[in-house]
């Protein structure tokens, strides 16, 4: 029999076939400072601010690298390089404004994160003191109530789309469901306003208007989120069901909606996170006070973001207490939006029905 003899891992390559190199892993370190170097040399030159500079290294280090790696690595290499630095260069420009904002709000508004900003409400305050007490209960409240008109209307809505739905009927409902979804929020203001406004009269504030101007906002998030996990349950799940003789209503209350309940819950958690921070229906629908009102069919609400907004748009003599509330407001949405957040993930990451063994 025959040996085939291994060719040496030092054999020259076959004639023809060129050997591309390969930059040190140090290279592409090197080519971006010395993109900072010629920043620095062009800044020498003429007036460059934090963001130029930042942009003037990040062009010159990426030609750099591309020309190093086409002439070392080839021009297949250099292009995955150019790629990957333009795709590195739009995240960090897309986290550019998110850092930037998180850093002035906490800046802005833990001067105020004392425990007289949730115990107090601006009952007879002028100028320094005060909190936001009555606005996170209103909050609390609209935002519940929205939750209570949204997510039975929104789950019943998404189960018939992919349970019963057929034809006509099912297109039309998808096609209003994607109308509803790019309403503007002032819409949906005005819509629960003028629905109020003709059985009781204009003129009317309630909270009860403000979670219907929000429901408007967040049913259709709801419909699209649950439509989509309910879609992902597998259809072998309910034919088994089927087999064994269990009704069809029986099936998605048993069946589907327990496979699908960790997507359902983050799903309606982030239509929550979408509308908790809402202005513009909130100052028609709802308005604002000083005072705190539990009652949401009795008279204006505050909520955080529209005291915000009254905060810092009419802040009175002197501003800068209101300012600086009007940022501790700001600072404490984002903590709820980031909490709604966290818990979708814990959600999804809890709930999910284990398929391990």
């Amino acid at each position: 029999m025959s040996q085939t003899t291994a060719a040496p891992p030092d054999a020259p390559a076959p004639t023809g076939i060129p050997r591309a190199g390969r930059l040190p892993r140090w290279a592409p370190y090197a080519c971006f400072a010395a993109g900072a170097g010629a920043a620095v040399l062009l800044g020498l030159l003429t007036s460059l601010n934090p963001a130029t500079f930042v942009i003037y290294t990040v062009v010159l280090g990426t030609i750099a690298l591309y020309v190093a790696s086409r002439r070392v690595e080839g021009s297949r290499r250099a292009i995955d390089r150019l790629v990957t630095c333009l795709v590195v260069s739009a995240f960090g420009i897309a986290m550019v404004p998110l850092i930037s904002l998180v850093i002035e709000v906490l800046s802005q508004g833990l001067e105020r994160l004392d425990g007289e900003f949730f115990s107090s409400s601006l009952v007879g305050v002028v100028g320094e003191g005060g909190g936001a007490y009555h606005a996170l209960m209103g909050t609390l409240i609209v935002t519940g109530l929205t939750t209570l008109i949204s997510v039975p209307i929104g789950l019943m809505t998404a189960i018939y789309l992919v349970e019963y739905g057929t034809g006509r009927l099912k297109r039309s409902i998808t096609f209003m469901v994607d109308v509803m979804t790019g309403i503007p929020s002032i819409v949906a203001g005005l819509f629960a306003y003028a629905l109020f406004a003709s059985f009781l009269g204009p003129g009317i504030r309630l909270g009860i208007v403000g979670a219907v101007a929000l429901s408007v906002l967040m049913i259709p998030v709801v419909v699209r989120s649950a439509e989509e996990v309910l879609k992902l349950v597998p259809n072998e799940l309910r034919e088994a069901s089927y087999a064994l003789g269990v009704p069809k209503w029986r099936t998605i209350v048993k069946v589907v909606i327990p496979t699908a309940i960790a997507g359902l819950g983050t799903g309606i958690t982030l239509a929550i996170a979408r509308v908790v921070g809402e202005t513009a229906p909130l100052l028609v629908t709802v308005g604002i006070t000083n005072a705190t009102n539990f009652d949401p069919f009795d008279g204006r609400m505050a909520t955080l973001p529209v005291y915000a907004y009254y905060q810092l748009t009419q802040p009175g003599v002197p501003p800068q207490f209101a300012i600086d509330r009007a940022w501790t407001a700001a600072l404490l949405l984002i903590i709820l939006v980031m909490g709604l957040n966290l818990v979708a993930r814990l959600i999804s990451r809890f709930f999910a029905p284990k398929t391990g063994r």
